[in-house]
């Protein structure tokens, strides 16, 4: 089982002040289940895993240890967002840039795709 995740996880939630009580009500499981994986005896399935990535606001890899880095990526912005990654905005520097930030471009170029469109059917 992997103890860098239980680790994680308990860090999180103490970094917040939340209790295991909370998180397990967030997930949808009991308390004891929850526990479970702060002491890397159970593990969290996918679904489980984006929650708490969603929740904590911290990406995936950050949570299984495969980075150091808490930040959510570019594409796990966009996703929250609801884009796609082929919708070609993987390519902006969106370091920094809040959700608010990151739904404005996203309606700019909504915007500006609409508009190309209609410039077509008008010529």
């Amino acid at each position: 089982m992997s103890t860098l995740l239980a680790e994680r996880l308990v860090k999180l939630r103490r970094k917040y002040n939340y209790t295991q009580q909370r998180l397990a009500d967030f997930l949808g499981i009991t308390r004891p289940a929850y526990t479970a994986y702060e002491r890397g005896t159970r593990q969290p399935d996918y679904e489980t895993l984006l929650k708490l990535a969603d929740y904590y606001d911290v990406s995936i890899d950050y949570l299984l240890g495969r980075t150091d880095n808490p930040e959510p990526s570019n594409v796990d912005k966009l996703k929250k967002i609801g884009l796609k990654e082929d919708e070609d905005l993987h390519f902006f520097d969106l370091e920094g840039l809040s959700d608010e930030d990151i739904e404005f471009i996203k309606n700019q170029i909504e915007f500006l795709r609409k508009k190309a469109k209609q410039h077509r059917k008008d010529n």
